[in-house]
């Protein structure tokens, strides 16, 4: 006779009847699976807590313990266990029962070998296709996390992020632009119990105050001119979830008093409707501007700082984490290559050490620019320090104010650095405080 070969798959066998453990427990090793038998919910329990088991066969009648019980114990001591529940004709209704409180099937006793061999089958192919579909959803998070780190300051923010998300406290995120405050937003809600809902964003100065109001809170067909249906905004669309203030430096200062009343009482009316709503919503919010400075100023309400950071989490600058540098770009390279089907595969020397040594005035997003540009004109295998677009001069020091440099240069390199730092060149001329026709002659001038 030919041995058996032996299967991959831990069981759990459950009853009070040592004739049926013994009788399952045979059949299931025959079959080359790793069985573990119990009598009583107590043992059970003892050996989940020393061993992995990826199903179990559990006994609705289990002497003085409650079989709904002891599944209801097993679902929050091992959720990806499977459970098929074991009854006899008369408790038929008590399995359906099991079926929705989180069993994954059920068999009727008296049952044939064929049944329970089949029944473990099944449950550890579904278990193992959960656990392939665990590893693949966690491998595509890992390559889209762009924040991991080896720098210790990141690293610190990082682990209070992690810590604080648990919560429902908001959090007030500050950094240069281009750090990566829309992605770390993003990573605390992944982290928080508000996971499933929905994480909504709000780019504050994209907005006038008007408009704003609607987008955030929603309103009535024909509250205004061009209002031809009803929204519910986004405070609606975050309920249960998490909203993010992109930017709330530019939250318009007349909307503040209905932002911060949000905030406090969790209550807020549509644009054109009387009707007092309410939302269950945590708050993200950040700026790269200066919110102490603007509150002195006038142009940000106090009361409406304080109930946004309750906790602050301060990014640092990609020219203050230089161990990361080289590593982010190795990684939007091999991204951007696979997007747009390139054949670079790294990196030249040269090119590494420009990389190393640039200053980065618009952070991760223009290091990103920058790698998604050469992966798309290298048409080889390593990537060149021409491809990387970044001049000797740039590539030092950056132009410091009062150095030996003239006007020009100095405007050059401002202009340059805002632009790298923006997501839009509109964005960018309101940065520095021109028209968007001044910015496009100076780009020509200064061939950026």
């Amino acid at each position: 006779m030919d041995a058996v070969e032996p299967k991959s798959g831990r069981i759990l066998l459950v009853d009070d009847e040592s004739a049926i453990l013994r009788t399952f427990r045979y059949c299931l090793e025959d079959e080359g699976y790793t069985v573990a038998t119990a009598n009583s919910a107590a043992q059970a329990e003892s050996l989940m807590q020393r061993q992995v088991f990826d199903v179990c066969f559990l006994d609705l009648r289990l002497g003085d313990d409650n079989g709904l019980d002891v599944l209801a114990e097993m679902r929050v001591q091992a959720p990806w266990m499977r459970v098929v529940i074991v009854t006899a004709h008369s408790a038929i209704d008590t399995a359906v029962d099991a079926m929705q409180a989180g069993a994954a099937d059920y068999l009727v006793k008296p049952c044939s070998p064929e049944q329970l061999r089949l029944a473990a089958s099944k449950q550890l192919e579904a278990r193992q296709l959960e656990a392939r579909l665990e590893t693949l959803e966690g491998q595509v998070r890992q390559r889209k996390n762009d924040l991991d780190s080896s720098s210790p300051s990141m690293m610190a923010v990082l682990e209070t992020a992690r810590q604080v998300a648990v919560t429902d406290a908001n959090i007030l995120i500050l950094g240069e632009s281009g750090t990566g405050k829309g992605e770390l937003a993003r990573a605390i809600h992944h982290w928080s119990r508000r996971a499933k809902k929905n994480s909504v964003t709000i780019n504050c100065p994209s907005l006038t105050a008007e408009l704003m109001e609607s987008e955030l809170f929603g309103h009535t067909k024909g509250a205004f001119t061009g209002a031809s249906e009803s929204t519910l905004g986004r405070v609606s669309q975050a309920d249960g979830g998490t909203l993010f203030l992109d930017e709330i430096g530019d939250f318009p200062l007349s909307l503040q008093p209905k932002l911060l009343r949000f905030i406090q009482d969790k209550e807020y009316e549509r644009v054109g409707d009387p009707v007092t709503r309410q939302a269950d919503v945590r708050i993200v919010a950040a700026t790269n501007l200066n919110l102490d400075e603007m509150v002195r100023q006038g142009r940000f309400r106090e009361d409406l700082l304080y109930r946004l950071n309750v906790i602050t989490l301060k990014l640092p600058a990609l020219r203050e984490r230089t161990e990361d540098v080289l590593t982010l770009a190795e990684r939007f390279l091999a991204r951007f290559v696979k997007d747009y089907a390139r054949p670079a595969r790294g990196f030249s020397d040269e090119a590494l050490s420009v990389l190393a040594n640039y200053s980065w005035p618009g952070n991760i997003r223009e290091l990103r620019n920058v790698i998604e540009r050469a992966s798309i004109i290298c048409q080889e295998e390593m990537v060149q320090v021409i491809h990387l677009g970044l001049t000797e001069s740039t590539s030092n020091q950056a132009p410091r104010v009062g150095g030996a440099l003239s006007l020009e240069e100095l405007e050059k390199s401002h202009i340059a650095a805002v632009m790298a730092s923006s997501e839009t060149l509109d964005q960018a001329a309101k940065a520095l405080g021109i028209d968007a026709s001044t910015l496009y002659r100076k780009r020509k001038q200064y061939d950026l």
